[in-house]
């Protein structure tokens, strides 16, 4: 059971660099990260939770595979929340460069890759482990999506938590994927639209947007 009288006496944790940076000095986040940390809570336009561990599983990940971001990787992100965002902004893992692929599993975590010329590559993954978090109630209960935890009085607890936890709170495991290859295509004409899109993405004899992908109605 949490106290939830305590949260209730924390000081105030705005949403700016100076309060992040008040709350990375105050619980020992590496200088080296900061920055990286700084610069993710304003691509995410506020320090959720989730970017914040993600910048610590990213930084893991780069150690483990012993590389600096700037090299040519490519991720993989277990959940479309938050977390692509740590991939995106610290290891240029991005959409549009097609080397960041979202899996919307569920799962809070991570795989990263070098770039090989190999059908196979070995890469690391990185994950939030279960065990690992009931050494910090607070981060548990928000992890757990449970009702005792409250963003009103836990918020600025639950950051400076997670900045204290850092990596203690992770796994990894060594995993080996598939390397990622740029297809070649031919533009094809939709008959339905007639708008043009690569020949892989047709769908019988129509775009994705005339038949399983569309997403809008004209005005």
């Amino acid at each position: 059971m949490i106290d939830k009288s305590k949260f209730m006496q924390a000081g105030p944790h705005e949403e700016t660099s100076e309060g992040l940076e008040i709350s990375m000095d105050r619980c020992g986040v590496k200088p080296a990260l900061r920055p990286a940390i700084l610069r993710l809570s304003e691509f995410h336009t506020y320090p959720a939770p989730g970017v914040l561990i993600g910048a610590f599983m990213v930084d893991y990940a780069l150690e483990l595979l012993g590389v600096t971001p700037d090299k040519k990787l490519y991720g993989v992100c277990e959940t479309p929340k938050c977390l692509p965002d740590a991939l995106q902004v610290l290891a240029h893992c991005t959409t549009g460069n097609n080397r960041l692929n979202v899996v919307p599993i569920g799962k809070f975590a991570i795989t990263l890759n070098a770039s090989s010329e190999e059908e196979t590559t070995q890469a690391v993954r990185v994950y939030v482990n279960l065990e690992k978090l009931k050494q910090y109630p607070v981060i548990d209960t928000w992890y757990a999506n449970s009702p005792a935890y409250d963003k009103h009085t836990m918020k600025g607890i639950l950051q400076d938590e997670i900045f204290r936890a850092g990596r203690t709170i992770l796994s990894f495991e060594q995993v080996r994927v598939t390397v990622k290859r740029k297809k070649k295509w031919a533009s094809v004409t939709c008959p339905c639209c007639g708008e043009t899109v690569p020949d892989y993405l047709i769908e019988g004899d129509h775009c994705g947007a005339c038949g399983s992908m569309k997403y809008y109605e004209k005005i």
